[in-house]
């Protein structure tokens, strides 16, 4: 079994294939878990290019110039952005220690579905295969319909359609990891 990522704070993944659901999922949880005083960071993997500032904006301009990196910044956000035109893949240890200067209580990673780290893996029947449910690191399985394989007795299984369940057993998760802070 591969290490598990170091951090100060805890890491669970949401694994799923696409179109399973994770965005939506994480939309339903995030407020919840707010409301429960927790802080929660979010990496999302993205398989493709994309900007988040616009062509033709001068923060666009200059990153385009050459700036390594641009940070924009106003005073209800910020933004930075890195050219990283030689990785192949995100380096996920890499943004988790990113994520130590916010002092988060909870890290959720929305893809990397092959790192070492924590998972509860959503799963829908007919989008991908079921091997995504079996692996040393997954914790929990959140499924609509019946399971195509047996899960591990140490999985936990839950209803994908019941997003309260799920918040409640990420809370659970959440409160047996040795590295918890609280706000």
């Amino acid at each position: 079994m591969e290490k598990a990522i170091d951090s100060s704070f805890p890491v669970l993944g949401i694994a799923a294939w696409s179109g399973t659901g994770k965005t939506t999922l994480l939309a339903q949880l995030l407020p919840r878990l707010r409301e429960v005083g927790l802080r929660v960071g979010v990496i999302k993997h993205a398989h493709h290019s994309f900007d988040v500032d616009q062509p033709g904006k001068d923060s666009y301009q200059l990153r385009k110039a050459g700036a390594e990196p641009m940070l924009i910044a106003s005073r209800e956000r910020f933004a930075l952005m890195q050219e990283t035109p030689d990785q192949e893949e995100p380096d996920l240890a890499h943004l988790v220690s990113m994520m130590a200067y916010h002092a988060p209580d909870l890290v959720i990673v929305e893809g990397f579905k092959t790192w070492p780290i924590p998972k509860l893996v959503l799963y829908r029947e007919g989008i991908g295969d079921d091997s995504i449910m079996s692996g040393d690191w997954v914790q929990a399985v959140a499924l609509s319909g019946s399971s195509p394989e047996s899960l591990s007795p140490t999985v936990k299984r839950l209803d994908l359609n019941n997003s309260e369940a799920i918040t409640q057993w990420v809370l659970e998760w959440l409160s047996a990891q040795p590295n918890i802070t609280t706000s």
